[in-house]
């Protein structure tokens, strides 16, 4: 076995070649495999004693995730894909010791069946019945298309697109999963929690009354920085331009979607579900970068303020901030016409009337781990073969984020319909180590960054 620092890129010790990883053999290979799939096959309704489990993205997220979804009984890990081998085989040690220790589900990826590269995604998918999709967001949509194209139930990780061409085309793909009877589970946990659950039929019964505003937070000290030097030391070479962004994935559009989208999609998703689960109309805002600059941290901002509008007239005054030595504030907050209901994902949920008096609480405390439930969920929907698919609320909130950006980077008011509508296309046009991303440096490493009242967006 090859040790982990020169198996984790094949492609820079090989010198394999980008029609090897996009247009050769294995792509050839899985179009004839999906030509012959039949939905009835890997839909996997009631009565199927196993479900074959492939997990296609193997860091952190996607090892709680295939842990989380082992816990269920008749569960059977078969195959892993990651761009990096030592990704898949820390992946593997760390699941199987996660299972060992607290479910009944097992772990079965032989070697063959660990799988590297940039398409090795459509090999596992269709080694299984169930997928689950925990890459960087910008992957989302054309894997979610191939799992649906396959007939696998899926349950991917938010958010689910980057930019509105893959918001569009996951929205398609939903459709497509309908027709298909596919089941389609997504990481917004908070959908799956007690409490959250608990406070939203209170509201929804008329507790704070009719709803009239709302706010949302994610501000933190932000995440991980990936330098170039320190992917160069490890390489022994400086790398090219795409493997250096898919390192430090978290600093690029194309690939994360800003903060904004990444992590500030949970609370946005929760004052979307809350206000009747349809998307804003417009939105305006303003950020930028102050703390978050240099050639490391690529092109997102490190603050963003957005004020979303819907179409009953409610405002979400939304922020999300990466800034250390700051407050810190990951909540949501609904205003009504009767008193306001504040809600974290950690503290619960307390009632108020508008003098700030607490009338109430949530009163159901979080006994169940909503991650966990979120997989259960999926597993008892195959057995069961009773329909679920959460990829449309998902991909909404995905686009309340995307158009959260809009706002922010142009300084303009965006109204949904143009966001929605924009022919942006931030993917490469050539997905290949040796290609080079839409965005690129300037000569001192330096990327473009959005001002807002000079950028064009559209």
């Amino acid at each position: 076995m090859k040790d982990q620092k020169s198996d984790s890129l094949d492609h820079a010790k090989t010198g394999t070649s980008r029609r090897k990883f996009i247009g050769g053999g294995a792509a050839a290979a899985a179009g004839t495999a999906l030509s012959s799939v039949s939905v009835a096959t890997h839909a996997h309704a009631a009565g199927s004693d196993s479900l074959k489990v492939s997990l296609v993205g193997c860091g952190g997220r996607g090892r709680g995730a295939s842990a989380q979804h082992l816990l269920n009984e008749g569960t059977e890990l078969v195959a892993m894909a990651d761009i990096y081998r030592h990704r898949i085989d820390e992946g593997y040690d760390i699941i199987t010791k996660e299972v060992a220790k607290k479910g009944p589900g097992k772990v079965k990826v032989s070697e063959d069946n660990k799988l590297v590269g940039l398409d090795a995604y459509k090999e596992a998918i269709e080694k299984a019945d169930t997928v689950i999709l925990t890459t960087p967001p910008g992957f989302r949509p054309m894997m979610f298309e191939y799992a649906v194209e396959a007939g696998k139930n899926i349950f991917m990780e938010k958010p689910v697109a980057t930019d509105a061409k893959g918001y569009r085309r996951v929205m398609a793909a939903a459709k497509q999963a309908d027709k298909k009877g596919l089941k389609v589970v997504c990481g917004l946990q908070r959908r799956y929690q007690d409490h959250y659950i608990q406070a939203f039929e209170e509201v929804k019964s008329g507790k704070i009354g009719r709803i009239t505003a709302a706010q949302s937070y994610w501000n933190s000290g932000g995440v991980w920085t990936r330098p170039r030097a320190s992917m160069a030391e490890f390489l022994g070479r400086e790398p090219t331009e795409m493997e250096y962004q898919l390192y430090n994935w978290y600093y690029f559009n194309w690939v994360c979607g800003d903060h904004i989208c990444e992590q500030h999609i949970h609370n946005l998703d929760v004052i979307n579900w809350f206000t009747g689960d349809k998307p804003p109309v417009k939105a305006q805002g303003m950020g930028g970068r102050e703390v978050r600059t240099g050639p490391d941290t690529g092109e997102i901002f490190d603050h963003h303020y957005v004020e979303f509008q819907y179409e009953n007239g409610v405002y979400n005054n939304s922020q999300c901030r990466h800034q250390p030595g700051c407050a810190n504030k990951v909540a949501e907050t609904l205003i009504g016409t009767k008193g306001r209901l504040e809600l974290s994902n950690k503290g619960g949920g307390m009632f108020y009337d508008h003098k700030g008096n607490v009338t109430d609480r949530v009163r159901i405390n979080d006994v169940r781990n909503p991650y966990e439930v979120e997989h259960a969920e999926l597993v008892k929907h195959i057995r069961q073969n009773q329909p679920v698919n959460d990829a449309y609320y998902t991909a909404k909130s995905t686009m309340t984020a995307i158009l959260g950006r809009y706002a922010t980077y142009s300084g303009k008011e965006v109204t949904w319909e143009e966001a929605a509508k924009s022919q942006v296309d931030l993917f490469p046009d050539d997905l290949a180590w040796d290609a080079d991303p839409k965005l690129m440096p300037d000569a001192d490493g330096n990327y473009p960054v959005a001002i807002p009242g000079v950028s064009k967006i559209f």
